[in-house]
């Protein structure tokens, strides 16, 4: 395989694993939330959590175009700051980490929905705080399901493409991940480049849903 082609995995992996990282605080509080709490809105919560997973990535990018670009409040204040978004490694990093949320929130949330709320009740009888409660039991019960759900969350960042290509383009060499690499090649007529990206691509989504899906079987059999 060619240097390009690693350099395009290289690229895309470390995107990926940067908005997992980043997108698991979030995705973990909303699933804590929708498992453990009863509030009014809850379903238009859950609703607005889960729209990534049904809308046209290409229509979540624009929406992410139209939020970061120079022209909305938050575009503006970006850039007061000097801070630029669309079209460089940042807008990557957002759109991998809109589409997967999503898959991230919902492994979460089944996973703290698994953890019997009787080890809650009894820690909180004994002056443990919800936070604390939280951080030692809870999160550590629910370990492997959130665990499964980002390295779900991971392959699903890897393969992303309508959003990427809406927001961050396909500049070689900055901005170019697998998925947008095997079409632009393809566009181009590379083929035979696209399809070393392509043996890459599926690598690596087989090796993340198979943990994942050890990591589901592992807490089933628990």
């Amino acid at each position: 395989m060619s240097a390009e082609t690693w350099a395009i995995a290289r690229f895309t992996v470390l995107m990926a694993g940067l908005a997992t990282v980043l997108v698991l605080p979030p995705a973990i509080a909303i699933g804590w939330l929708l498992a453990r709490r009863e509030f009014a809105g809850k379903t238009l919560v859950e609703t607005i959590a889960s729209l990534p997973l049904v809308l046209p990535p290409v229509a979540t990018g624009l929406l992410l175009l139209w939020l970061f670009g120079r022209r909305s409040p938050v575009g503006q204040a970006l850039d007061a700051i000097g801070v630029e978004v669309i079209f460089t490694w940042k807008a990557v990093v957002i759109a991998m980490m809109v589409i997967s949320f999503p898959l991230v929130a919902r492994s979460a949330r089944a996973g703290i929905e698994q953890v019997d709320r009787r080890y809650e009740d009894l820690a909180a009888t004994l002056g443990a705080g919800s936070f604390r409660i939280l951080r030692t039991i809870t999160l550590p019960l629910a370990s492997r399901g959130i665990a499964a759900g980002a390295v779900l969350g991971f392959s699903r960042a890897l393969g992303e493409f309508g959003a990427t290509i809406m927001v961050a383009g396909a500049i070689p060499g900055r901005t170019r991940t697998l998925a947008v690499g095997i079409y632009t090649l393809v566009e181009t007529g590379r083929e035979e480049a696209a399809w070393s990206l392509l043996v890459v691509s599926a690598l690596l989504a087989f090796g993340a849903i198979y943990l994942s899906n050890r990591l589901v079987g592992q807490r089933g059999g628990v």
